[in-house]
């Protein structure tokens, strides 16, 4: 039988729905994720059948925490642990809380709006929702902090290979590791800088989109830090779908960060570059203008897992 994935490698989407919950320990908890499992399958199935050109997909992934109160497969998956706060000497990647993970995407808010609604009345009697985040499209891909967000993620077959787990750990081979930030934005702060002190900051040209040289490009920059290579000059990639969020009568802004990979080695160590530096103290000069709030990773399983888990 073939390795078939949840939809981890779709692109960006015009509206996105975020949903963490905490699950809690009702004697009903594993009968409900039966059908949970069924629900996430039937749910893609059924807007493909029936939206075929909405790119709508429903994409489900559980923390530690929970695979072990659902008391799931073990050995875990190699690399699934509860997140460790990576505490830089200014900032901190914090820990946060999560047992289920639901990312939901479409054309048409219509249908993620109704998949929320099918899963929280399943889910409401056995956890606690404890983030729901409405992300959209900001112009041409753009982060509220008006740059282009996700130009370096992977296309084509490299999606899968940055995105899903290999042979490395056979028994989860097209799952994928899931980790989530949600950022607020300081905006009157980052207003007040000039138009070419911003680009510095982030690395690239504002209006085009085009990344500075080495020799022009400041060693702070985002870019320069979020940038990762391996140990031996290989190029290490992660698939973003990062949504902005925002409510202008609250002045509330910022960016849903949510990154699948094949290893969560590799977004750590892009996390370690941004918050602790490279070298040491050389902290992502972003983060003087967005704080994370949450930290959460999970795990993707994959469709045929799902399956297994429906019973």
């Amino acid at each position: 039988m073939s390795i078939e994935s949840q939809n981890v490698t779709d692109y960006p989407n015009s509206n996105t729905i975020f949903m963490v919950w905490k699950l809690n320990d009702s004697p009903q908890l594993k009968d409900v994720f039966q059908q949970l499992c069924a629900l996430v399958l039937n749910l893609n199935n059924s807007v493909f059948n029936r939206f075929p050109d909405s790119r709508a997909s429903c994409v489900m992934g559980i923390g530690s925490e929970g695979w072990k109160k659902l008391e799931l497969p073990t050995p875990l998956p190699k690399e699934l642990i509860s997140f460790e706060e990576i505490k830089g000497v200014k900032y901190t990647a914090v820990s946060t809380p999560g047992d289920l993970h639901f990312h939901l995407r479409a054309d048409n808010k219509s249908i993620i709006f109704d998949m929320g609604i099918e899963i929280s009345k399943l889910l409401s009697p056995v956890a606690e929702s404890i983030l729901e985040i409405h992300g959209f499209k900001y112009w041409d891909a753009r982060s509220i902090l008006g740059f282009v967000d996700g130009t370096e993620n992977p296309h084509g077959e490299d999606r899968d290979y940055f995105a899903k787990i290999g042979d490395e750990d056979l028994p989860y081979k097209g799952g994928s590791y899931l980790f989530v930030q949600k950022y607020l934005h300081n905006m009157d702060a980052w207003k007040s800088l000039s138009t070419e002190e911003q680009e510095k900051v982030i690395g690239r040209s504002k209006e085009n989109d085009i990344e500075m040289s080495d020799a022009v490009k400041p060693s702070n920059s985002h870019i320069a830090l979020a940038n990762i290579e391996g140990e031996n000059g290989e190029e290490l990639k992660i698939v973003r779908d990062n949504m902005p969020f925002g409510s202008p009568s609250s002045n509330e802004f910022g960016t849903y960060f949510i990154a699948y990979s094949s290893t969560f080695s590799t977004t750590k160590k892009m996390l370690r570059n941004m918050f602790i530096g490279d070298p040491a103290g050389n902290y992502d000069r972003i983060l003087d203008f967005s704080t994370a709030v949450t930290g959460t990773l999970f795990f993707v399983p994959t469709r045929n897992m799902l399956d297994e888990f429906s019973g």
